[in-house]
């Protein structure tokens, strides 16, 4: 009887540790690239679902099914099979005669000629 009551107190007690860690700063070990960048906007919006790809993410990496670094390019890719699409903030840059140039500067600069 007592034998059971300390296993079972022990078993609370690992899944007490193992919920304290933070996904968060779990993740953050395993990403490179852009993929905190596109953590953080899937995060503002589809925040309930990206908690719980997050949690999952994180116990994989700890329990060793994940041992590569996560990059953004993945990391776009498991959020768009899961039928999430994240937007992302792009930049079309252009470099002419040694300028970098937005898309918008070389446009309007065009269309002023």
């Amino acid at each position: 009887m007592r034998l059971r009551r300390l296993m079972e107190k022990r078993r609370e007690e690992n899944a007490k540790k193992e919920e304290s860690v933070d996904s968060g700063e779990v993740l953050k070990r395993f990403l490179t690239g852009r993929a905190p960048e596109v953590l953080e906007a899937a995060r503002l919006q589809y925040p309930r679902v990206t908690r719980h790809i997050e949690r999952i993410l994180a116990d994989m990496i700890l329990k060793g099914k994940i041992k590569k670094k996560i990059g953004g390019e993945e990391l776009y890719s498991l959020f768009m099979r899961l039928g999430l699409r994240v937007k992302l903030k792009t930049h079309i840059m252009i470099q002419r005669h040694g300028e970098i140039k937005s898309l918008e500067e070389s446009v309007r600069e065009k269309l002023s000629e």
